[in-house]
């Protein structure tokens, strides 16, 4: 049931407060409705997953269109919230609409809107605070609409289609007639070593939607005036991770090349979830790195979970293209495993 084309990944989405607006709405007796682009064909000017919120009142929050189809969504969005029942709105964006929000060429968007509270087809209020109190938490959750019925359900990684969608960060309907809306907590990076490749590489890799957090104990090295507006720790670098507590939403990179630093972070990373651990150096240095780990009591498998030499083989050379590397690699892991 997918569209013709495949959806771009919504990584960005999830930093909105989408259903939260919708909650707060509801509960100030305003009213809320929640609309979501379910399926799209062509050039659609917001992805699938994407959201807007409507109070009873016509205040809105997030986009499913970009402008397109706005108004028609918040007009059967308040008649949603009188007759208390859900729809699936189908829009066709015309070349001509499409030029006037930046698109080439126009497409089709399916939208599926919601009143939030009492109804048969309504969503509930208790299952909307369980989402929003699982965003809260950073925990990855996917809320599964079953649009034959508007049945509703909270499900996670034990769910096969669920865990597929929350690894690829990406909404859609199922075969089986489900939307799965991918709730999926911020991606962090977190860079140990506060080097010349560190710059360009957390500038990158917030453009693409990560968190990034520098940690180095050097003051010198991690100073704000090499690194406005960063985030940077000074602690010791296992002593950082311990209590940033890598997740599976976690890239950690080690990048100082000395084995005071980079070892002991590395053994907490090797320990826990992150979805990526990458080393700078070179083949020999990465052989001594291993040996030194093995002699820590890490496995084989343990080991295997490294990259290193760090980054894609581009013949990367400045430390831009090495960043470029990097977050290559560490997309290529996120998206293809």
């Amino acid at each position: 049931m997918m569209g013709a084309e495949e959806e771009p990944a919504m990584t960005a989405a999830i930093h909105d407060r989408i259903p939260e607006t919708a909650l707060q709405w509801h509960r100030s007796g305003a009213g809320a409705v929640l609309a979501t682009v379910v399926e799209t064909w062509g050039s659609a000017p917001r992805g699938t997953g994407s959201q807007l919120a409507i109070s009873g009142t016509g205040e809105m929050a997030g986009s499913v269109s970009g402008g397109c189809v706005e108004g028609a969504v918040v007009t059967e969005s308040l008649e949603a919230l009188v007759d208390r029942r859900a729809r699936l709105l189908t829009f066709g964006v015309s070349d001509e609409t499409a030029f006037a929000v930046g698109l080439a060429c126009g497409g089709t968007i399916r939208v599926m809107v919601e009143p939030v509270g009492e109804g048969d087809e309504a969503l509930p209020e208790a299952l909307l605070a369980d989402l929003v109190a699982a965003r809260a938490a950073l925990r990855p959750v996917v809320l599964a609409t079953r649009v034959d019925g508007w049945s509703h359900a909270l499900i996670g990684s034990e769910d096969a289609a669920a865990a597929a969608r929350l690894r690829s960060d990406r909404s859609g309907m199922e075969e089986d007639g489900r939307f799965l809306a991918v709730h999926n907590p911020p991606l962090r990076l977190l860079v140990v070593g506060a080097v010349h490749i560190a710059q360009p590489l957390v500038a990158m890799a917030r453009l693409v939607g990560y968190a990034p957090t520098l940690i180095d104990p050097r003051g010198a090295f991690g100073s704000a005036a090499r690194f406005p507006g960063e985030v940077i720790v000074e602690d010791w670098p296992d002593e950082a991770l311990i209590a940033l507590a890598p997740d599976s939403r976690t890239a950690v990179v080690t990048l100082t090349h000395d084995p005071k630093l980079d070892d002991p972070a590395l053994q907490v990373a090797l320990k826990g979830p992150a979805f990526y651990i990458g080393c700078l150096g070179s083949t020999r240095t990465h052989a001594k790195r291993l040996d030194r780990l093995r002699a820590g009591g890490f496995d084989d498998a343990a080991i295997a979970r490294l990259h290193a030499p760090i980054g894609l083989d581009i013949r990367a050379k400045t430390p831009a293209e090495i960043a470029v590397s990097i977050l290559a690699e560490i997309t290529q892991v996120l998206r293809g495993g």
